[in-house]
């Protein structure tokens, strides 16, 4: 079926080359977005767009088409006595898909619909392939994940998801820029994979003939510069994780990283609820918004809990009783090897984590589970750490970033210790930096792509990445 109808338009093409007229086009300026066209009506204003035909309804002398853009769709009509001879054979040559580029004038049907008259029409590009049946759209999960072009154009409200996420980046970095925030660039490719516990991509430098590393985290970089005298800096990357593929997990994913010399993590609190707000600011969303079942308040300044206390109320044991963690995990199936700490965690993501629906700062955890933080003065074995959750997802980490670079060098190596099997190596010359001084800081990372799956409410982390991984 599929190619009896590409060989139809095929025949369509040639004729149109045969008119001497260009099927994929040129150049054609001056096109208004659809969306402020009919924003903006005015009966009779002439206007100029360019998009995609998508529907048509065919009356033989007179034709009704949507064309849709980016920002929207428009009713265009097409007549003979308008539009001329030539330009209405032009349109007999037309399929659903193709671009095209119409100049008319403004007006309404007797429906109240906007409608664009057309008086003169050009093919921009001749489609080849037809797109969805016009009433249900590409609704295979699949194959809008593996043909994202089509899915884009075929259900808009995929477009608006898409064109939502870049605003909220772009303001989240119009908030760190006027709080004097620089935003810089570290390297992808690393010597040693560093900053996170994660199982990184390992690749290969020919000429250098060494192994490299595509980074989890910018996180040793970024601090490297916090030595330099850049007080506030941050990252707008991509990391690479070699590790599982969910609805919340892709291995490669978008991650904000921001660094504040003279701060610490009751700064980072305040500045996650900043820019989570400004995000929300910018899409017109208030400070409530929907995700699936939940209605999610991000109203500041958001509940602070301790890790240990959820650790109790939800798996009803606390860290400090090794015996009755690895009993507890024992019941829920849960490996009970291992370091307690590991052990607890395990539980808390088991018992806790799907509980954190309301946005929650989940602060203090042990020591064991954070080699790059700062211990909590009041009690060594706690360390000034948080996660933000969310309908019950994390969305970030955030420190006090330890900046003794001795205990800093007795952690990593303990960290090594403790993960045998894991690419995992001390990073000598981030040690050095930290013995030339790096102030007291604060630092951050959040997770772009849950973040604006729940501004969407996006159920799966594939809706908001354009592209994303899939198997062969």
């Amino acid at each position: 079926m599929e190619e009896r109808l590409e060989q139809e338009r095929l025949r369509k093409l040639e004729a149109l080359r045969q008119k001497g007229i260009d099927p994929y086009g040129s150049r054609f300026d001056g096109a208004a977005a659809i969306g402020e066209v009919t924003a903006n009506y005015q009966e009779g204003r002439p206007a100029r767009i360019a998009g995609r035909m998508l529907v048509v309804r065919n009356f033989g002398k007179a034709a009704f088409a949507d064309v849709r853009d980016s920002t929207g769709k428009i009713q265009v009509y097409f007549r003979k006595d308008r539009l001329g001879e030539e330009g209405f054979e032009l349109f007999g040559l037309l399929d659903l898909g193709d671009l095209i580029g119409v100049d008319g004038a403004l007006a309404k049907t007797r429906t109240g619909e906007i409608t664009l008259f057309a008086e003169k029409l050009r093919i921009l590009s001749k489609a080849l392939l037809p797109p969805p049946e016009k009433w249900h759209g590409l609704q295979n999960v699949e194959i809008r994940y593996r043909q994202r072009y089509v899915d884009l154009f075929a259900n808009p409200e995929v477009m608006q998801t898409f064109r939502k996420r870049a605003r909220i980046i772009a303001a989240i970095r119009r908030y760190l820029d006027a709080r004097g925030f620089l935003e810089v660039e570290t390297p992808m490719m690393q010597a040693i994979p560093g900053g996170a516990a994660a199982r990184p991509f390992i690749t290969h430098h020919n000429t250098l003939d060494m192994d490299l590393y595509l980074r989890v985290s910018p996180e040793l970089f970024l601090k490297r510069l916090l030595v330099g005298g850049m007080e506030r800096v941050y990252e707008i990357n991509r990391n690479f994780r070699n590790e599982g593929i969910s609805t919340r997990h892709n291995p490669e994913f978008t991650m904000m990283e921001v660094y504040q010399a003279y701060g610490d993590y009751r700064a980072m609190m305040d500045l996650t609820e900043g820019i989570v707000c400004a995000a929300l600011d910018e899409i017109g969303a208030g400070r409530e918004v929907q995700f699936g079942e939940h209605k999610l308040n991000f109203t500041a300044p958001w509940p602070r809990r301790k890790w240990n206390d959820l650790l109790k109320e939800y798996a009803g044991v606390g860290i400090e009783d090794e015996e009755g963690l690895r009993r507890r995990a024992q019941e829920l199936g849960r490996d009970p090897t291992g370091d307690k700490a590991a052990v607890a965690d395990r539980l808390f993501e088991a018992c806790a984590q799907h509980n954190l629906i309301q946005p929650t700062f989940v602060i203090d955890f042990p020591l064991a589970l954070c080699p790059l933080t700062k211990q909590t003065p009041s009690d060594p074995t706690l360390t000034e750490r948080f996660e933000p959750y969310a309908a019950a997802m994390e969305l970030g980490n955030a420190y006090t970033e330890l900046n003794d670079p001795l205990d800093q060098q007795q952690r990593l190596e303990k960290q090594i210790e403790q993960e045998p099997g894991q690419v995992r190596t001390v990073d000598g010359d981030f040690v050095r930096a930290l013995k030339f001084g790096m102030p007291p800081a604060g630092g951050l990372g959040i997770g772009i792509d849950r973040l604006v799956m729940i501004l969407t409410n996006s159920p799966c982390i594939r809706d908001v990445i354009l592209f994303p991984l899939l198997r062969q």
